[in-house]
């Protein structure tokens, strides 16, 4: 080593001769603070921005249906004994969702809301009530028209059809969702070959 390198050494050493260690801390306290009322606000807006953004529910024209029409959809694959018994009524409604009343847009988001996490919940059969619609505008059953294609344009639904009398007949629709991964698991699970 140089002389310099031994001197700045030394003088560094010197400098030094009075600081001691810091002690150890058991506990690491958190500052983090709760967001203000006006940070939750803005936070919930952006989410309803983003959810808004990541609906693709189609607002283009509808085929208008005649208010008193039944809803009836299948997609392949679905067992007829289990479209028969969806139309029937035979399955227990896990949820209910009631979109009267309900402006356009409004009803378009929480529809795709309300599916997405009753599949994600792992809820089989939901009942959605629309309404008949007879003076709504722009023409009658105008809710109930947009509700037939957009349950038609999500994944998650396998099949619905119109409810019975009992549960609203022609305002209501039974709704069979595909199963949640969660569930699909654990039904392998169960019937997985030994």
């Amino acid at each position: 080593m140089s002389r310099q390198n031994n001197e700045e050494i030394s003088t560094f050493m010197d400098a030094m001769q009075d600081v001691k260690p810091l002690p150890k801390q058991d506990k690491v306290v958190s500052l983090k603070a709760k967001p203000t009322l006006a940070q939750s606000l803005k936070r919930e807006a952006l989410q309803r921005d983003l959810n808004l953004a990541q609906n693709y529910l189609s607002t283009e024209h509808v085929e208008p249906l005649d208010p008193y029409d039944h809803l009836v959809y299948k997609k392949p694959g679905v067992q007829e004994g289990v479209f028969k018994n969806l139309r029937l009524g035979k399955y227990k409604i896990d949820s209910v969702l009631n979109l009267q009343q309900y402006k356009f847009e409004q009803a378009r988001q929480t529809l795709f809301e309300s599916i997405i996490q009753s599949q994600q919940k792992g809820i089989r059969t939901l009942l959605i009530k629309h309404g008949i619609g007879l003076n709504s505008q722009p023409f009658p059953a105008f809710l109930k028209s947009y509700v037939y294609k957009w349950l038609q344009q999500m994944p998650q639904v396998l099949a619905f059809h119109t409810a019975q009398k009992y549960h609203g007949g022609s305002a209501s629709v039974y709704v069979l969702l595909k199963k949640s991964e969660t569930d699909k698991v654990t039904n392998r699970e169960l019937h997985r070959k030994k």
